[in-house]
């Protein structure tokens, strides 16, 4: 039986992603950090398989690659003939196209493609998680603070070095999943968890106000202050468990969280693409009658066309039976 209050966080966070990139606002970050969210749910969800694998890793593994890759390779199907149709000064050798296939570092990407490849990161840090995990969650149960407290020491050693960085940046948080798998969440007395998450919130911002990034205080472009903002926020996120039995009485609603958590490997992917093309698109229609709101409802209609079109291949993956309207 589904989580529904896992499903409903992810579909937030998603939504989250989808607005941010409209309009990169940097309160959003605070008001929701999405991809801490999103890295906490993965490693709670990644912890339940291992633990049900009976004691094979590699299957999960494998599982999990292969609910990730297939919609990645669809994209790539795309994007990358599109990239050299559209012209690619500096193309990328055969091997760095590999990484289309197996996303160990960011796929290589032209100028022309940046709104689309740009997001790729995540891809990456996810599958470096999963490839992790096995070893971290043995680690976490044998040492949980320390597991838990090597990513933000990482953090503030590693500088920019991309993958790495992401790792770093993320990691508490994947483990902070692992701790809610386990129920030592739950277990913690809540005026010490809520006061460790505090803690970590007023961290992450006061680093964020006195180390601005280079688009001010946005947490996306402040390592340090996104890993302890995102921490502090996942913490309370994951303690709470709310009755979500609301949920299936707002039917719509109900039925869009079903939607977004079938396809949420390409909306993600599909979402920056759907915005780069909101404005030609909008303008033909008026949308400019709305403002920014009626470009975002173009981009909202621009990415149900891959998710129709393309979304199968996530039930494939997940060998669910293929459903052009999922939820």
């Amino acid at each position: 039986m589904r989580d529904r209050y896992f499903d409903a966080l992810r579909a937030a966070a998603i939504g989250r992603v989808m607005l941010y990139h409209m309009f990169p606002a940097a309160w959003l970050g605070f008001v929701f950090p999405a991809m801490g969210v999103m890295f906490a749910l993965g490693g709670s969800l990644m912890a339940l398989s291992l633990d049900r694998s009976g004691g094979a890793p590699d299957r999960v593994l494998v599982q999990r690659l292969r609910r990730l890759l297939p919609a990645v390779w669809a994209f790539g199907a795309i994007m990358v003939p599109a990239m050299f149709w559209f012209g690619w000064p500096d193309p990328p050798t055969w091997s760095r196209l590999l990484l289309w296939i197996v996303p160990v570092a960011e796929p290589p990407g032209s100028a022309w493609a940046a709104p689309a490849t740009e997001v790729l990161w995540y891809l990456v840090t996810y599958l470096w998680l999963v490839l992790l995990s096995p070893v971290l969650l043995w680690t976490y149960r044998r040492w949980p603070l320390r597991t838990a407290l090597l990513p933000l020491a990482l953090v503030f050693v590693v500088g920019d070095s991309s993958v790495l960085t992401d790792l770093a940046t993320f990691g508490a948080c994947w483990i902070v999943g692992f701790a809610h798998r386990d129920g030592a969440l739950r277990r913690m007395a809540a005026p010490l968890l809520f006061a460790i998450a505090a803690a970590c919130l007023v961290s992450g911002g006061g680093w964020a106000l006195t180390h601005p990034g280079d688009d001010g205080y946005d947490l996306s472009t402040i390592p340090i202050a996104q890993a302890l903002y995102s921490l502090g926020f996942v913490l309370i996120a994951l303690r709470l468990s709310p009755r979500m039995d609301w949920l299936a009485r707002l039917r719509p609603l109900d039925r869009l969280v079903s939607i977004v958590n079938a396809r949420a490997v390409t909306i993600y992917l599909w979402h920056n693409p759907a915005i780069a093309a909101c404005f030609v698109v909008g303008d033909v229609f008026g949308a400019w009658r709305l403002g920014t709101v009626g470009y975002l409802l173009v981009a909202v209609a621009l990415v149900t066309a891959p998710v129709a079109v393309l979304g199968w291949v996530e039930d494939v993956a997940a060998r669910r039976p293929t459903r052009l309207r999922p939820g």
